[in-house]
């Protein structure tokens, strides 16, 4: 439901919910029906108050600016609602709600449609549920204990049902809306839903009692005031990491910016150091840290002079030993931004290599910070595979072969292993990474499977604009982020430690 204009499945469909919403609540309405009307009206005012604040600019500054957004932070009244009322009933419960719940897109009115129809859908479930398995029995009522622990069993059958019936509903929905096929139209929406739905069931349950006990209705409320705060919690932590990501936003943007022979790489390094965490097996809370880490590993360039990152031809040592400082210059940068933890250890190390031959400080083997590790090679592999205005993408495997023949010298062996892994699960999409079409490039040469290019003693070792037999000239790369000609490793390049190592014959470009 992304368009302003409802695609005639998505209307048919938002129609035929309507139908079977109003056929559900039908039964209570009906002359003669012993619908308990009070117990229906303070529900249903209950829930249209929870949601009220987010609707309402003037609420929600009242209440310090920040309330929980949306239809589903107060399911506990409904899920209440289905266990104290017969089915037709309970359904009547949501529709203020949900009518009064904030829209973000439009069209307002056919989606609130769409929210009241599919919530009594819901909870009429949900009730019918718990009515089968004597929900209302197992309560209580007054001075009556209620039957713990069998009460859960009608409780939890409650909110299962009620997420099914939402998840369902949603992914039909997401199909005609949106032209998805069945199987995307509701995939992960269960398993996404199930958690916050048993929470829900369990405060919903709680409320029911005190509901019937003796202390009546108002000792229900008190239930709200833990279930608000959570909401609340957790509207913060979303504001709190759409500022993180806004943050790492603008820091990518202004290195884009200053160095615009990377353009697109930082995102990729992030996504690439993120394929080779998760084959690790790292945590998501640390899947997140090292995708800041990715993205952020080249901030340091804000503090390196302009005329030296785009500087055409090679670098004097002096320039070079500038560029060197990029490192350290990024970390300063986000030395105080607490939520990157180990990322910012990335960035310090991202250029330090196995035997310690790389800079800043020349660690090796285990100092080095795991991320950073991960880093290192996530950015050499994306270098050698995006074509820039100076030289073609390397074809993925020739990439792999490289970092293969690197690993244990430049890169950790369990990195590109675990890189190369993913690769084989996941592929990966090739960049065009300057501002200059790629088109403009001369053809790049077969490699020779059997032997590395020509001249290629180590990554790094060619001087600028070299070429290998029978590869056409290059232009000389811009000093800013330049691969060599012979060279696939690029982003790595850096002059090593020992005055004895094949790496300082000859001038290269900077990493």
């Amino acid at each position: 439901m992304g368009e302003r204009v409802i695609p005639r499945a998505a209307a048919v469909y938002i129609g035929c919910a309507l139908l079977a919403a109003v056929a559900c609540a039908l039964p209570a309405v009906r002359p003669g029906a012993a619908t308990p009307w009070g117990t229906v009206a303070l529900l249903a005012g209950l829930y249209a108050l929870c949601e009220l604040p987010a609707r309402c600019p003037l609420l929600g500054r009242a209440l310090g600016g920040s309330v929980p957004m949306g239809t589903g932070s107060f399911f506990p009244v409904l899920l209440a609602a289905a266990l104290l009322l017969p089915p037709a009933a309970a359904a009547l419960t949501a529709l203020p709600g949900s009518l009064l719940a904030r829209v973000e897109e439009p069209p307002a009115g056919p989606r609130r449609a769409w929210r009241a129809a599919a919530t009594a859908l819901a909870v009429w479930a949900a009730a019918l549920a718990a009515g089968a398995l004597g929900g209302s029995t197992a309560l209580g009522s007054g001075p009556d204990a209620p039957d713990f622990p069998y009460a859960l069993l009608p409780a939890g059958a409650a909110a299962l049902t009620f997420c099914l019936v939402l998840t369902a509903l949603d992914g039909g929905i997401r199909a005609t809306a949106d032209g998805l096929p069945a199987g995307a139209a509701w995939r992960g929406l269960l398993g996404r839903a199930l958690a916050p739905h048993a929470v829900h069931g369990l405060a919903g349950l709680m409320m029911a009692v005190l509901w019937r006990s003796s202390y009546g209705p108002a000792a229900a409320l008190f239930v709200l005031l833990p279930m608000y705060i959570s909401c609340w919690v957790f509207d913060q932590y979303h504001r709190e990491r759409a500022a993180h990501q806004a943050t790492i936003r603008a820091l990518v943007q202004a290195v884009d910016i200053k160095d615009r022979y990377t353009r697109g790489h930082s995102e990729r390094v992030g996504h690439a150091s993120v394929l080779i965490a998760r084959e690790l097996g790292m945590t998501e809370d640390r899947l997140d840290v090292v995708r800041f880490a990715g993205i952020l590993h080249d901030v340091g360039k804000l503090g390196v002079p302009t005329r030296v990152l785009r500087k055409d031809g090679p670098l004097t040592p002096e320039e070079r030993r500038v560029i060197e400082l990029h490192p350290e210059y990024g970390h300063e940068m986000v030395r105080g931004i607490g939520f990157l933890g180990e990322a910012r250890g990335a960035i310090l190390h991202h250029h330090e290599r196995m035997d310690g031959s790389g800079y800043p400080y020349g660690l090796h083997g285990e100092q080095i910070p795991e991320f950073a590790r991960v880093v290192a090679v996530a950015d050499a592999f994306d270098a050698m595979t995006s074509t820039r205005s100076y030289s073609r993408a390397r074809p993925v495997p020739t990439a792999v072969a490289e970092l293969e023949r690197c690993a244990g010298s430049h890169f950790d062996p369990r990195m590109v292993a675990a890189l190369v892994r993913a690769l084989d699960r996941h592929g990966w999409q090739t960049g065009v990474t300057a501002d200059e079409t790629p088109q403009t490039l001369p053809p790049l040469p077969t490699p020779r499977p059997t032997e590395p290019p020509a001249g290629d003693s180590s990554p790094g070792d060619s001087s600028p604009g070299a070429s290998s037999p029978g590869e056409s000239p290059t232009p000389a790369p811009p000093a800013g982020d330049s691969p060599t000609a012979n060279s696939p490793v690029a982003e790595d390049v850096s002059p090593p430690r020992a005055p004895d190592t094949p790496l300082t014959t000859r001038p290269k470009e900077r990493a």
